[in-house]
C-alpha cells in the first residue's frame, strides 16, 4: 500500500480524469480524504450515481400530490423528505397538511400498509438495481400476503446507459470507478461493451479507503485500455447475482426514463409490467424537470460538466441547511460531501 500511496501522490504523467459513478463512493472519498492524496495530475469527478440527486421533480411533485389525497400516505427514506419539487418539498407538504411518513426500510412500509388497511400507501421507490432488487422481493412478499393497499411510485434506473450517455456527451473520461453495490447484482461484465466502445478501463471498487486507493492506482496503470478489472471480488461475481435478477424481471421491464440534467435516456428505467403492475402509484410520465432555484447548477454536476464549488450558489444560499437542489440533499451527494469535507479546496 506505500507503494501505491507514493506513486499517486507522486504521480507526473499524462492528466487522468476518473469518475466514481457511485454516490457512495462519493461520500467516501470524502471521508476518507481521498483527494488530498492525489497528484494534482489525477482528477475525480462525481457522477450520476445518487438515486436521490438524479430523480427529477415532476417525481417529487407527483409525491407531494400524493400525500396531500384523503385516504393516502407517502413512505419514503429521509433523505427524499427535503428534495425541492417544482413548487415545494414532501417537508413542506407535511408541514401543510400532507401524510409523509419517514421509514427505515422498504420493510417498514410494507408493515406499515398491512397494519393500516384503510390507507393507501405509497412507498417513493427510489434507486438503481441495488434497491430494485430489494423492491422486487418486496413486491412478492406483498402478493403472497395479499397486502392491497400497498402501492410503489417508481424512480428506478439502471446504470449502463447513463454511463453510455455521459461518455457519448461529456467525454473526457479516462476511466469509471464502477459502483460496488450495483455489481453485486448486475456483475462486473456488464462494464465490458462500454470498456470497449470508449477504450477505457472500469475497475469495481470496494468503499474502504485502501480499497478505493488501488482502484484508483489500477486505473491509472489502466488508462487507454478497454479493460474491467473487479477489486471487490470478495461480493461481485461477472455474472452477479443471478437469482436477484431473475426476480427483477418477474416485476420489471425496461423503460426510457428522465434524468436530471440529462433528459430522456432510452432504456435507462425500469417499470412495473404483468401482474405486478397493479401495484403502480402512476409512475409513468414523470419526465419534467424544473430547478427550484433557476441558478442551481445541480444537472451539470451530476454529468461531471462542471464541480459543485463552481456552482454559484455553493455555499452560499445552498448549504445542507438550506438545500437549493437535490446534491445538496442526499449524503450521497456530490454538493452535499463537497461541502462537508471541503473537497473542492484542493
Amino acid at each position: 500500500m506505500t507503494e501505491i500511496r507514493d506513486f499517486l501522490k507522486t504521480y507526473d504523467g499524462p492528466s487522468v480524469r476518473l469518475m466514481e459513478v457511485c454516490g457512495t463512493h462519493t461520500a467516501a472519498i470524502s471521508k476518507n480524504g481521498i483527494v488530498r492524496m492525489l497528484s494534482p495530475s489525477i482528477r475525480l469527478i462525481s457522477g450520476p450515481g445518487c438515486p436521490v440527486c438524479v430523480t427529477v421533480t415532476a417525481y417529487i411533485d407527483r409525491l407531494v400530490k400524493l400525500c396531500l389525497q384523503p385516504d393516502t400516505v407517502v413512505l419514503t427514506f429521509g433523505d427524499l423528505m427535503r428534495v425541492p419539487g417544482s413548487a415545494m418539498s414532501l417537508n413542506d407538504a407535511k408541514a401543510e397538511g400532507g401524510r409523509v411518513r419517514m421509514v427505515y426500510s422498504p420493510l417498514d412500509a410494507l408493515r406499515f400498509a398491512e397494519e393500516h388497511t384503510g390507507t393507501t400507501c405509497v412507498f417513493a421507490a427510489v434507486g438503481f438495481e441495488t434497491t430494485a432488487a430489494v423492491y422486487a422481493s418486496l413486491l412478492e412478499e406483498a402478493d403472497r400476503s395479499g397486502i392491497r393497499n400497498f402501492r410503489l411510485l417508481t424512480s428506478l434506473k439502471v446504470m449502463p446507459p447513463v454511463i453510455d450517455w455521459v461518455c457519448a456527451n461529456q467525454g473526457g473520461i479516462d476511466g469509471f470507478i464502477a459502483p460496488g453495490h450495483v455489481s453485486v447484482i448486475t456483475g462486473s461484465k456488464i462494464y465490458q461493451p462500454l470498456a470497449e466502445k470508449y477504450s477505457i478501463p472500469f475497475v469495481v471498487s470496494g468503499f474502504e479507503g485502501e480499497q478505493l486507493l488501488e482502484t484508483i492506482y489500477a486505473l491509472v496503470k489502466l488508462r487507454g485500455k478497454p479493460r474491467v478489472m473487479n477489486l471487490y471480488p470478495s461480493v461481485v461475481r461477472e455474472e452477479g447475482n443471478e437469482e436477484a435478477q431473475r426476480a427483477m424481471s418477474r416485476c420489471f421491464e425496461p423503460c426510457d426514463a428522465a434524468w436530471r440534467g440529462m433528459g430522456i435516456i432510452p432504456a435507462s428505467g425500469l417499470r412495473l409490467h404483468g401482474d405486478f403492475a397493479r401495484f403502480d402509484a402512476g409512475s409513468d410520465g414523470l419526465l419534467e424537470d424544473h430547478s427550484f432555484n433557476t441558478n442551481c447548477r445541480c444537472a451539470e454536476v451530476l454529468t461531471g460538466a462542471v464541480s459543485p464549488t463552481e456552482c454559484p450558489l455553493f455555499g452560499r444560499v445552498c448549504t445542507p441547511q438550506t438545500p437549493q437542489g437535490a446534491c445538496m440533499v442526499s449524503q450521497e451527494g456530490s454538493c452535499y460531501n463537497y461541502y462537508i469535507s471541503g473537497r473542492g479546496s484542493k
